[in-house]
């Protein structure tokens, strides 16, 4: 049975000039017109340009002012309407994060390092972004009395298991990435048992769709690839498996999960956010080999070596967001593809 959502007024969106950021923020816009969004983003992988596609914006009253002490107010650099906001700073930083949480009522937490491969080349600055700017999120939520946090975690911290992957599997986090990820849940459980925060961690699978062209993840990758002539290189034999979920049925469960009433008994918990279905990278090859050649583009392969710390097999069992949170995926990889490539070459 669904859940009944409340309306959410003030949000905190970090790492909000992002793939799903600004796809949430458009969201938001569309359904709760009278919605505040506050993005803080350091702008290292998304754009006020890329911002400025989902909201217009005008620069600061505040901006480029200096504090009482003379200094540069640099992370307060940014623009705003009446309803988005841009904070430019990094969740490395407490007093950023502190100040940017001021007068909200949910935080959406996307900001983090992503990806297996960057973590283990710098697991130390993975931890960095990953473990120290949850916590700094976490601190601000506490110390601003902002209710609902909600977390974008991933299937990594379960690691090399048979799947499907359920929220009851002992997590033993193959990657750096993982062992991050796999910390930050267990710093939401306990900002709620300990201060009462409304947290909710959501596992995303491997997320796709529109708007995704500063996206390193494989589908992102492979279709800029093609596009560009390039070989797409897949990493061992291309029969690992991913859960390819599509941006859109992925915002309705962040929205599911922020809007949830404060009764329902979900706080601390953690959810699994992808589509049930297992698919190889061979089969992904071949979905958007079909498509790309209808629009006259030609998708090449090459096969590499396996990478450190890849799992083999990865998809989820959601069955537990859909008895909770009254969520499920509903659109087809075939059909998220044909939208994706279409964006692309679009562009």
């Amino acid at each position: 049975m669904g859940i009944e959502l409340k309306t959410v007024k003030r949000w905190l969106i970090t790492g909000g000039c992002g793939f799903i950021g600004t796809a949430l923020i458009r969201r938001i816009l569309e359904d709760e017109p009278q919605a505040m969004i506050r993005v803080l983003d350091n702008l290292s992988v998304g754009t006020r340009e890329d911002l400025e596609r989902v909201a217009e914006r005008q620069r600061a009253e505040g901006s480029g002012r200096k504090t009482a002490d003379g200094r540069q107010r640099t992370e307060d650099s940014g623009q705003r309407s009446a309803r988005v906001e841009l904070v430019v700073g990094d969740v490395r930083d407490a007093d950023v994060c502190l100040r940017a949480a001021k007068g909200v009522n949910v935080i959406v937490h996307l900001a983090a390092n992503t990806g297996v491969g960057p973590s283990v080349e710098d697991p130390v600055a993975d931890m960095e972004t990953n473990v120290r700017g949850i916590l700094n999120m976490l601190e601000a939520a506490r110390n601003n009395g902002v209710s609902r946090f909600i977390f974008s975690s991933s299937g990594a911290p379960v690691g090399e298991v048979a799947p499907p992957i359920h929220e009851e599997m002992a997590a033993k986090p193959v990657s750096p990435y993982g062992a991050s990820k796999l910390a930050g849940e267990g710093y939401c459980s306990a900002y709620f048992r300990s201060f009462g925060v409304e947290t909710v961690a959501l596992r995303f699978g491997n997320v796709y769709g529109p708007g995704s062209g500063r996206k390193f993840s494989v589908v992102a990758k492979f279709i800029k690839q093609a596009l560009e002539g390039e070989s797409c290189e897949i990493y061992g034999d291309g029969r690992q498996t991913r859960d390819f979920i599509f941006i859109e049925d992925l915002l309705g469960a962040i929205l599911k999960a922020a809007g949830l009433e404060s009764e329902i008994n979900v706080w601390g918990e953690v959810f699994q956010i992808a589509t049930s279905r297992e698919h190889t990278l061979n089969e992904l090859v071949q979905i958007l080999g079909k498509e790309l050649k209808e629009q006259g583009v030609s998708l090449e392969t090459n096969y590499g070596s396996a990478r450190l710390g890849d799992v083999k097999r990865n998809y989820s069992d959601t069955s537990k967001a859909a008895r909770i949170l009254g969520w499920s995926a509903e659109g087809s990889l075939e059909e998220g593809i044909k939208r994706t490539v279409a964006w692309f070459l679009g562009r």
